[in-house]
């Protein structure tokens, strides 16, 4: 049995649909990385998911159960991290996490908690005096200190230092490992990439591609010649090589095609030859952002384009559901 089984599921306000024949499902003890870029139907889902909206039509299961009719049984055993709010601003961090742990039968213990988040320091800290990443830890921590058997994290690195991310991201993982089924929204991709057992991108409520970063990079990794330029007549070089070439980002660019040393040698002639000054040359993997932009772009500016069909096709010949 599924910890989150989502079947078809619609969601809509007026004329507009939301989320468009959604499925997705996560196992106990995964940790599940919902993608996609604002208004794509990312927190329109996971409210759905915890009960907090009604479908349209489709069903949504969590731990077995509905999430609206069973909300009373399924309060207990799901916690819900918020990325803003929710917390009295006059009250210290002690007694925040001591308030919510009265909530809860077995709950966690807020000082134990308060060590691994690295909060004890600021015990005594009223609320409003946190910093954005002190914060965070903060609302990590009451949103499993009931022990929740399913967690929903709401961009839990946002605003969060080095040091604070790596925290957080081991006490993710701590959760997964001891049986804490995890769905998370992150725009961090980087995150996501280091974190997810299983990663969805969505685009205009529909899902878009889904799998491990392995399996992404399997079905949609072009392969290829990185490298950087300050200043190149890209035109010119595409002409001159015969291959395309993608400005991944500024100053950042990708051959695409085989990166075999034959090409990588026409390839560092070239950019010689026209004194092109280069550097970071590299055919490493391809990254989770960069398989993410084309996917996103590849929809259009809606996600509706006339890719979006080809993308589903792709993915429902290769992808076990």
């Amino acid at each position: 049995m599924a910890a989150i089984e989502v079947r078809n599921l619609v969601v809509s306000y007026g004329e507009k649909m939301a989320v468009a024949g959604l499925d997705l499902s996560c196992s106990k003890g995964e940790i599940l990385c919902l993608l996609g870029p604002n208004g794509a139907g990312k927190t329109t889902t996971v409210e759905t998911i915890e009960g907090y909206k009604k479908p349209t039509s489709g069903s949504v299961r969590v731990l077995d159960m509905d999430p609206i009719k069973d909300k009373r049984a399924l309060s207990s055993k799901i916690g819900v991290m918020l990325q803003k709010g929710g917390i009295y601003p006059r009250m210290s961090v002690g007694d925040s996490l001591q308030l919510y742990a009265g909530f809860y039968q077995n709950p966690r213990s807020p000082r134990d908690l308060a060590r691994i988040l690295d909060l004890t320091p600021l015990w005594e800290t009223k609320y409003r005096r946190l910093s954005g990443g002190e914060a965070q830890r903060l609302s990590l921590a009451l949103s499993i200190i009931g022990n929740p058997e399913v967690v929903f994290l709401d961009e839990p690195t946002a605003g969060v230092d080095p040091e604070g991310r790596l925290v957080i991201r081991q006490m993710i993982k701590q959760l997964a490992e001891d049986g804490t089924t995890v769905l998370l929204t992150t725009h961090e991709l980087g995150e996501a990439e280091k974190i997810a057992d299983n990663i969805v991108i969505i685009a205009a409520g529909k899902k878009i591609a889904e799998g491990t970063l392995t399996q992404l990079r399997d079905r949609f990794d072009t392969g290829g010649i990185r490298f950087s330029a300050n200043s190149l007549d890209r035109a010119r070089l595409v002409e001159k090589l015969g291959v395309e070439i993608v400005e991944v980002r500024p100053t950042e660019y990708k051959v695409v095609g085989e990166a075999t040393p034959a090409k990588i040698a026409e390839l560092t002639s070239l950019l010689s030859q026209m004194g092109v000054e280069y550097g970071s040359l590299s055919t490493e993997k391809t990254g989770l952002e960069e398989i993410y932009l084309d996917l996103v772009r590849s929809q259009g500016p809606e996600g509706t384009g006339p890719s979006a069909l080809t993308v589903d096709k792709k993915l429902l010949n290769k992808t076990n559901y």
